[in-house]
């Protein structure tokens, strides 16, 4: 076999929701913090594509770079790539991390406990394991702080009419519907729907309300809808069933931590969910991460809270992607019939 380029990769998914960690085969980008390196792998866009377009990646695949952390306080860092964005953080994604780095023997493994310091792009994830035989049980990670934006604004979306929306950050920035106002149980026979109707809201929503994380001015977009089901009250909290819309068109198979520590903010917001309250988050596949409101947090001024999101990861493989010199279509390709127009 021939390649000019060898990127070594061990997949994972979390709760359901791919997300790859490239282990070996990628220089460290340049940038003196870990957001100028996020911003030129985002800009430059020559390693997305590679792992993200067709025929190595689709639309259903997120990968995270591992490089060497930037804070004293990290053990290690980690830069993600999804299929259109390359966020401040991820909720699934330092699941995936976090796992691949214990299981695969990256980082030593303590059990019962092992504690690690990840950096990600938006700023330092501190993160429990549960660890029993050599596995990474469960993971939980203490996000960056979140908040609610806007709360019951009203958005235009052609064909729907008037909808009343919230907005928030989780890690990454949303648009919150009410699901069942919009004919939703969150089957996974909707997801089609979910997934394309997600996108127009998301859209207009930048369009009509826009987003300004106010601490980090290059964050200045809506990423996602998040469709919400009706809440469930439990003995430490609630729980609920939501399904979250990713550009260019496809629905989070887990329950989406970034979209887990938005909707809690807006709770609190609404004074509905307190510290140490837990909510149980359910995806459209029946996977479950259970938030928990740790702390209250200051954004630039903004109230918010410090969220906990715990959840399932597992490898699923160990993958060389390879590029053969006379490959016609060396960063891949995208089509329309999944990647939207």
């Amino acid at each position: 076999m021939r390649s000019s380029k060898t990127i070594h990769v061990i997949s994972c998914h979390a709760e359901g929701e791919v997300g790859d960690v490239i282990v070996g085969g990628v220089v460290p980008p340049p940038g003196d913090t870990l957001w100028e390196q996020r911003s030129f792998v985002a800009n430059d866009k020559t390693l997305r594509n590679f792992v993200l377009n067709e025929p190595r990646g689709g639309v259903f695949r997120h990968v995270n770079l591992l490089v060497p952390p930037k804070h004293p306080d990290a053990d290690a860092a980690f830069i993600i790539m999804e299929p259109e964005d390359t966020p401040p953080m991820s909720g699934s994604n330092s699941i995936c991390v976090s796992t691949v780095l214990l299981d695969s023997g990256i980082l030593p493994m303590t059990e019962p406990v092992t504690e690690l310091v990840l950096e990600a792009p938006g700023g330092l994830v501190h993160l429990t394991a549960d660890c029993r035989d050599g596995k990474a049980e469960k993971i939980h990670v203490r996000n960056v702080a979140s908040f609610a934006d806007k709360m019951d604004v009203a958005l235009e979306v052609e064909g729907l009419g008037t909808l009343t929306v919230d907005t928030a950050f989780g890690g990454d920035s949303f648009v919150v519907v009410d699901a069942a106002s919009l004919g939703f149980a969150m089957n996974e026979s909707e997801a089609a729907d979910i997934a394309r109707l997600g996108v127009r809201i998301t859209n207009a929503a930048n369009d009509q309300l826009g987003f300004s994380h106010p601490e980090n001015p290059d964050w200045n977009h809506i990423s996602f809808c998040a469709f919400c089901g009706p809440l469930t009250e439990t003995e430490k909290g609630y729980t609920g069933r939501s399904a979250i819309a990713i550009q260019p068109g496809k629905v989070d198979r887990s329950p989406c931590g970034t979209a887990v520590s938005a909707r809690m903010a807006l709770m609190a917001a609404r004074g509905q969910m307190s510290l140490r309250q837990e909510f149980e988050a359910l995806s459209i596949i029946g996977s479950a991460f259970t938030g928990k409101i740790l702390d209250t947090a200051t954004v630039g001024g903004v109230p918010g809270i410090i969220p906990q999101i715990s959840g399932r990861g597992w490898i699923t493989g160990i993958h060389q992607h390879m590029l053969d010199p006379h490959d016609p279509w060396p960063e891949g390709y995208k089509l329309s019939d999944t990647w939207g127009a």
